[in-house]
C-alpha cells in the first residue's frame, strides 16, 4: 500500500523515530528523535497546511523557526530595546520544554483554529508516536507546534506592552526564540513595579501550560557611553554586511 493510500484510508501509522544524542555543555546531552523519511514527508505536508494558519496568530516578538525571521533579528530587537533604556532584564530558561509539551493542551489549541477531523487525527497520531507527552526534537513539524504552544505567553506580553504604552513610547519589550525568552523593562524608577507584575503574569501563563521554568535571571544592564559606542559600531557592521 502506498503512503498516500494509507493516509486516505486512515491506515497510516508513524514508524518509530531514531534517537540520536547530541552532546551539550556540562556533560549533558540533547536527545533528537529523527523520524523515518516517510514520516518526514507526512509531517512536511501537514506543516504546509498548518503553518499559514498559525503564522497569522504568532506575535511580533516571536522569532524561532519562523519564515523570514532570523536569530540576528531577534538579537537586534534586544539590543535596540537596551538602547531605549529598557535595561531591566528577565531571562528565562524552560526545563526540557520540547519534552514536556502536554498533548491535550496542544491539541486543544490547534482545534480552535483547525476544524478538520482528518488533520486532527493525523496530528494526534504524530504526537502519540513519540510518547505520552512532548514534541520530538528532530521532527519536521515540532518547531511549529512548539510556537503554537507558547503563543499565549507572547500575547500576554503584547498586552503588557499596550497597557503600559505612553503614546509611541513602550516600557516593556520581549523576544522569544523557541524556548528562550527575554523580557526587557524600562529603567526609570517609576516603572520598577513592572518587573514584579510581568514576572507574576509569566508564572501564571507557564503554570497554565504546565511548563516549568528552570532558571529565572533578573539583571540590570548598566548602559555606558563605551557600550553605546560598541553597539552602534556593531550595528553599522551588520548593516553593511
Amino acid at each position: 500500500m502506498t503512503l498516500s493510500s494509507e493516509l486516505v484510508e486512515r491506515a497510516y501509522v508513524p514508524l518509530r523515530a531514531r534517537r540520536q544524542e547530541i552532546p551539550k555543555d556540562g556533560g549533558k546531552v540533547r536527545v533528537l528523535s529523527i523520524p523515518a523519511i516517510r514520516d518526514r514527508v507526512v509531517q512536511g505536508a501537514l506543516k504546509l497546511i498548518l503553518e499559514p494558519i498559525f503564522e497569522a496568530d504568532f506575535q511580533p516578538g516571536s522569532y524561532g523557526y519562523r519564515p523570514k525571521r532570523t536569530a540576528h533579528e531577534a538579537v537586534h530587537r534586544v539590543a535596540t530595546a537596551i538602547v531605549q533604556w529598557k535595561t531591566r532584564v528577565i531571562d528565562l530558561d524552560l526545563r526540557a520544554y520540547f519534552d514536556t509539551v502536554r498533548h491535550h493542551i496542544l491539541l486543544e489549541k490547534v482545534a480552535r483554529r483547525v476544524n478538520d477531523d482528518e488533520v486532527m487525527c493525523l496530528l494526534k497520531l504524530m504526537l502519540t508516536a513519540s510518547g505520552k507527552q512532548g514534541v520530538p526534537q528532530g521532527g519536521v513539524i515540532s518547531p511549529l507546534l512548539s510556537n503554537v504552544y507558547l503563543t499565549e505567553v507572547d500575547r500576554m506580553l503584547e498586552r503588557a506592552k499596550d497597557a503600559t504604552r505612553n503614546g509611541k513610547y513602550t516600557y516593556v519589550e520581549y523576544v522569544r526564540f523557541a524556548d528562550d525568552l527575554v523580557v526587557l523593562i524600562d529603567a526609570h524608577p517609576r516603572h520598577a513595579w513592572l518587573l514584579g507584575a510581568v514576572s507574576k503574569r509569566l508564572r501564571e501563563e507557564f503554570a497554565k501550560l504546565q511548563v516549568e521554568v528552570l532558571k529565572r535571571r533578573v539583571a540590570q544592564w548598566i548602559w555606558t557611553a563605551q557600550r553605546a559606542s560598541a553597539f552602534w559600531d556593531s550595528t553599522s557592521v551588520d548593516s553593511a554586511a
